[in-house]
């Protein structure tokens, strides 16, 4: 009886055990909340202010942005279209070098990396859709999920030592322009691009020193070496500048809109719609560049806005659609023919 007794008193370690899970969990339950929280409130601020801007527009402005599009035009903005998605690629093949995954084709690397940008950039949540749609792609190579998932990681650092890179670049050069853009002091500009220039050396020099290496709950991530992160670099800044240079060549001949000026307000206005977590950015990505280049007239911007998405985000969205279709029915085509080929192989012996 003694013993049932004690056995039907409580433990000292159960009572203490029970609360711990619960504490662990609330930090992180309390930063998903005000993350949401945050993200809503910037897209919901942000088409406020696109509504009060949108409403004075006048109809026939927005009108003549497409009226008085020239060929020129067209053909600069696929041109660059086109080598942005190039660039994205590069993304993917030095990530698939980096974590050892070098037997996949180029075919295949073009196909996930154009494929998870155009869904991901369309519909937002990137780190989410593009994952899906490269565990998709590759996966049917043999990639792992936790190779899929440091590969992705990988890209992402890519994007945003390009960004960062640019955004830095832009405020130490222009400050007093991007002053007008930012309405900060050209020295807080200047300030701030040196910490992005000075954050973005000291990274290199983490990497160079000795190889790195991520762990965050048992999963384990090696840095991209120094060589790897010239790559980057490289591919990063040009992703970034052709991006942008698609909406560049759609605005309106402006003599006092340089690409330097121009860049930095571009790079604010994706940084901006990121954080919103809204698809495509849609609604930061507008008002950010429309009260960054306020000396353009707002028809005129937005019409030039409206086609940028055109080039960049719908025709790619919906050709990646079309490529993970095609790509599905030659997969089980293939897996079709070779159940059909075993079939035939094996029919023989039963007999």
């Amino acid at each position: 009886m003694r013993i049932d007794k004690l056995d039907m008193m409580p433990g000292p370690a159960e009572p203490a055990a029970s609360p711990q899970p619960m504490e662990a969990r609330r930090p992180k339950k309390l930063w998903r909340i005000l993350g949401g929280c945050a993200s809503a409130t910037l897209f919901i601020v942000a088409c406020t202010v696109l509504y009060h801007i949108v409403r004075d527009i006048d109809v026939n402005e927005l009108r003549a942005s497409f009226a008085n599009l020239s060929s020129e035009q067209i053909m600069l903005a696929c041109l660059f279209t086109a080598l942005s998605y190039f660039m994205l690629t590069g993304y993917d093949a030095l990530a698939l070098r980096q974590i050892g995954s070098r037997g996949i084709g180029y075919p295949t690397t073009a196909l996930a990396s154009f494929t998870s940008y155009a869904v991901s950039f369309t519909l937002g949540f990137p780190l989410l859709t593009a994952g899906a749609v490269r565990l998709w792609v590759y996966g049917a190579k043999g990639l792992s999920a936790p190779k899929i998932a440091s590969l992705t990681l990988i890209a992402g650092i890519t994007f945003w030592l390009g960004m960062g890179l640019v955004l830095g670049f832009s405020l130490l050069t222009r400050p007093d322009a991007i002053a007008d853009i930012n309405h900060l002091a050209p020295n807080i500009n200047l300030a701030i691009g040196a910490a992005i220039i000075a954050a973005t050396a000291a990274y290199f020099i983490f990497i160079a020193v000795k190889p790195r290496r991520l762990v965050i709950q048992g999963w384990k991530l090696s840095l991209p070496s120094w060589r790897v992160t010239i790559g980057q670099v490289i591919l990063g800044v040009a992703d970034v500048c052709a991006g942008g240079g698609i909406l560049f060549v759609l605005l309106p001949t402006d003599p006092a809109t340089s690409f330097g000026t121009f860049i930095a307000a571009y790079v604010f206005a994706h940084i901006l719609g990121l954080a919103s977590h809204a698809p495509a950015g849609a609604g930061v990505f507008e008002t950010t560049m429309l009260l960054s280049l306020s000396h353009i007239p707002p028809g005129r911007l937005l019409g030039a806005i409206l086609l940028y998405r055109l080039f960049y985000y719908l025709v790619p969205f919906v050709l990646a659609l079309l490529l993970l279709g095609l790509h599905e029915i030659q997969k089980r085509l293939q897996t079709y023919k070779t159940s059909s080929h075993d079939e035939e192989d094996e029919s023989p012996a039963g007999q």
